[in-house]
């Protein structure tokens, strides 16, 4: 396994025992401030308000609101499950912590053991993945990254960042750039952040630069995660993944999905099988509190887009990679799980 020389040092999920600690990601980088949920509803509305956010960070959140709703009382442990799932339609390691955490309850295991054997598992995981996603890369290379895929967004080290810091820390990746990804900022605000703080030199770009930078031969590998992937590879991430796909296949750079086996929904037979969630158009409208749109004016606000199987070089998973993946190659990989 790589050496990371210290490239992972951020846990944004933190359990303390008789209640759940996250790190505010709406506050980077400007504030390191953190939020005390004592309730599965103070967990949901972390999920919600995105306090907390990628995939497997929510299902963490999310197994652990299962505790506090255990915790709290069987009698609306059900309930309390539901609103959980209802947080976020999306991301399918949400209902995948939740049904495995029901499941615990359902068999009388201890739930906080359960939750802390996902957390376990997913940091194993990402290494592992990272290890897999960086031997695909020829040394030298220069990545593109789309909004966060780290530390904050999992148990830690993370995806599709976990693969650029083992391509870092193995000699792989001599340029690391990232997308600013809009309307959130994610890629400038945290993926800057991590990167900055591990000691992994990076650049950022705005969105709208990145079919440029391809062209001008900078880029070798666009690198991103997954919020969920159907059955034949098609996959939904952050909204402007696809454009990057597009505009990839166009100029020749390969493109990586990193995400863990709890992502790959074997029931969704395609991409366009899966809900976009959209939230509020005033996260376009506004910022910082302040319209910087003119009044009356109307802002669709879709967060995530899918990307077509056909435009995906590999998929890496902690199982292993699917090299240009279809349905008959998923299945290869996950058929053992509910189709």
């Amino acid at each position: 396994m790589t050496v990371m020389n210290g490239h992972d040092r951020v846990r944004a999920v933190q359990w303390q025992g008789d209640h759940l600690r996250l790190l505010d990601q709406r506050l980077l980088p400007q504030h390191e401030a953190w939020i005390e949920c004592r309730t599965a509803r103070e967990v949901a509305g972390a999920i919600r308000d995105l306090a907390v956010r990628g995939a497997p960070a929510i299902g963490l959140a999310a197994a652990w609101g299962a505790v506090l709703a255990a915790r709290s009382g069987m009698a609306g442990f059900g309930t309390e499950l539901a609103m959980l799932r209802r947080a976020r339609p999306t991301a399918v390691n949400l209902m995948w912590a939740l049904d495995r955490m029901a499941a615990a309850a359902h068999a009388g295991r201890d739930l906080a053991v359960e939750a802390q054997t996902i957390q376990d598992e997913d940091l194993a995981a990402n290494r592992h993945m990272g290890d897999l996603g960086a031997a695909l890369l020829e040394p030298g290379v220069g990545v593109l990254t789309h909004c966060n895929t780290g530390s904050l967004a999992t148990a830690g080290f993370g995806t599709a960042l976990g693969v650029i810091r083992a391509g870092v820390a193995g000699g792989r990746i001599a340029k690391v750039y990232a997308g600013e990804t809009r309307p959130w900022l994610q890629g400038a605000r945290l993926t800057m952040w991590e990167l900055m703080r591990d000691g992994i030199d990076a650049t950022l770009i705005a969105d709208s630069a990145a079919a440029h930078l391809m062209r001008s031969g900078a880029v070798q590998w666009v690198i991103v995660g997954a919020d969920r992937i159907a059955a034949n590879g098609d996959t939904a991430n952050k909204i402007g993944t696809y454009a990057l796909a597009i505009a990839a296949r166009h100029h020749g750079v390969r493109f990586m999905v990193v995400a863990p086996a709890a992502t790959v929904d074997m029931a969704t037979a395609t991409g366009a099988a899966i809900a976009i969630e959209l939230r509020d158009g005033d996260e376009l409208l506004t910022w910082a509190g302040q319209r910087h749109v003119v009044a009356g004016a109307h802002a669709l606000n879709p967060v995530f887009d899918v990307t077509p199987a056909a435009l995906i070089d590999a998929i890496v998973t902690e199982r292993g990679v699917i090299a240009s993946p279809d349905a008959q190659r998923m299945r290869s990989l996950f058929g053992d799980r509910d189709a």
